[in-house]
């Protein structure tokens, strides 16, 4: 039977290559000439540092322009609020979306049923794996699920004959 799989992954290899020439950036723009700005990445979640709110903004449009030239989908960045630190500094935890979750997946598999297509949806931990017997059936949900509006990046891999 046809399938594929629907994922959602980062390459953190890209992720640390956009951070790379971000930190690059930073070192070099005027505009933080003397600031305390940084950012660094500990598994699947980056944590930015800055002087103030402006900067902070700043180092969010700079994480954007990076990381869509690495050909990572900006979309991945979970923003959670910022947080006084130390010295008049804001910190903020940005967290990296992998895997389809709970919520995402039931969302998907009720769309797609809703779709009246022929297919049959199965969730397999953090992926869906969508199987049907034509090859069209299971476009036609793909073109279903890059109908509706979810930020997170989806990627559809394995699809097989």
């Amino acid at each position: 039977m046809p399938s594929f799989d629907i994922v959602s992954r980062v390459d953190l290899a890209e992720v640390d290559n956009a951070i790379a020439g971000m930190t690059r950036e930073i070192a070099t723009r005027f505009d933080f000439k003397g600031s305390k700005c940084s950012i660094a990445r500990t598994e699947g979640n980056l944590t930015i540092l800055a002087d103030d709110e402006l900067k902070l903004k700043q180092m969010h449009e700079l994480l954007k322009v990076h990381l869509t030239r690495r050909k990572v989908d900006p979309g991945v960045l979970d923003f959670r609020p910022p947080e006084k630190a130390s010295g008049n500094t804001v910190r903020q935890n940005v967290g990296l979306r992998q895997g389809v979750d709970s919520g995402l997946g039931r969302r998907l598999v009720r769309e797609i049923k809703d779709s009246k297509l022929k297919v049959q949806v199965s969730v397999q931990g953090d992926e869906l794996r969508v199987t049907g017997r034509k090859r069209d059936d299971l476009q036609n949900a793909i073109a279903v699920i890059r109908g509706l509006k979810i930020e997170q990046p989806l990627q559809y891999v394995n699809f097989r004959d």
